[in-house]
């Protein structure tokens, strides 16, 4: 199945599950509504916003998915998960109310952002919870920044193309922004990015990337990476539940637990029902489950 066919049925499935989830337009890119800001890292005028009130626990950053945004993603989760810990959340270049620079859009490159923009506002030990894009962001982050991260949640990512199913990307080069049309990636955009009208260019963003610049970790660095972890897929996702498998044991998962060591630092979950455009919009059975990640102390996890 080409990825253009898997894009325009997911558009039809997103706009009957999301219609509404966008948030105010903004028109000014200098001026963001509460909770929302802007910093100035790395030459990007980045937007994020924050949620919630600081507590004894880290902050937990969001990491939004590729043509998507923080409420398109993520505005099921935050009004939850923002009433124990601070939520802090931030749309990548090109995505939501960042305005795109000229310089390709590269997994490394998001991911110096979100540091840079973390500790321009203070944020000197996290929780990071990435969607699709936002897992490699996410993931990029922790292996490069290790006293950042405290604990991961990957949601819908992978390691490599290969993670997905065969044949998904194939008739990449066909994307057009006219097969998102209708959909929330496409209507979130138009109402909150200050340049509307470079929603082709986002698209063109994303095709440029998923052709020439999708991340590869190495299996062996995965496996040195010491922040718990959570992975978590849908049963009908993009990511194959093989390969989520694989990252599960990378991180020192699939190992029986009855034993005097107890549980490893990393878990797994397979959401029933949920495919990749679902994912995050699943509230019934993520919100039960990443406090009770994010809450367990350090000491107790193995």
């Amino acid at each position: 199945m080409k990825l253009t066919t898997v894009l325009a049925a997911a558009a039809l499935a997103a706009t009957a599950l999301l219609t509404g989830c966008g948030t105010t337009k903004i028109t000014d890119p200098a001026a963001a509504p509460a909770p929302g800001n802007y910093a100035d890292v790395n030459g990007l005028h980045m937007y994020y916003e924050v949620h919630g009130e600081p507590t004894a626990q880290p902050p937990l950053v969001l990491l939004h998915g590729a043509l998507s945004g923080i409420g398109t993603d993520f505005g099921e989760l935050i009004p939850e998960l923002s009433k124990t810990r601070q939520v802090i959340a931030v749309e990548q270049q090109a995505h939501g109310r960042t305005v795109d620079i000229v310089r390709p859009l590269r997994t490394p490159q998001m991911a110096e952002d979100t540091v840079a923009l973390l500790g321009s506002i203070g944020v000197r030990r996290a929780d990071i919870l990435g969607y699709s894009m936002g897992a490699g962001v996410a993931l990029e982050i922790t292996m490069k920044y290790p006293d950042l991260v405290r604990k991961q949640i990957l949601l819908s990512g992978g390691l490599s193309a290969d993670a997905m199913h065969p044949g998904l990307m194939d008739g990449l080069a066909e994307l057009k922004p006219e097969h998102l049309h209708g959909s929330p990636f496409h209507t979130d955009y138009l109402k909150n990015a200050p340049r509307p009208e470079d929603f082709p260019r986002l698209v063109e963003r994303i095709r440029e990337q998923d052709m020439n610049g999708i991340p590869v970790f190495a299996p062996e660095a995965v496996r040195r990476v010491t922040a718990p972890t959570l992975t978590v897929i849908g049963d009908s996702d993009i990511v194959r539940p093989e390969h989520s498998v694989e990252m599960f044991r990378l991180f020192g998962g699939g190992i029986m637990g009855d034993t005097p060591a107890g549980l490893p630092n990393s878990q797994l979950a397979i959401l029933p029902g949920t495919s990749h455009i679902t994912a995050p919009h699943r509230p019934d059975l993520l919100l039960p489950m990443i406090p009770v990640f994010l809450d367990t102390p350090l000491e107790d996890a193995r």
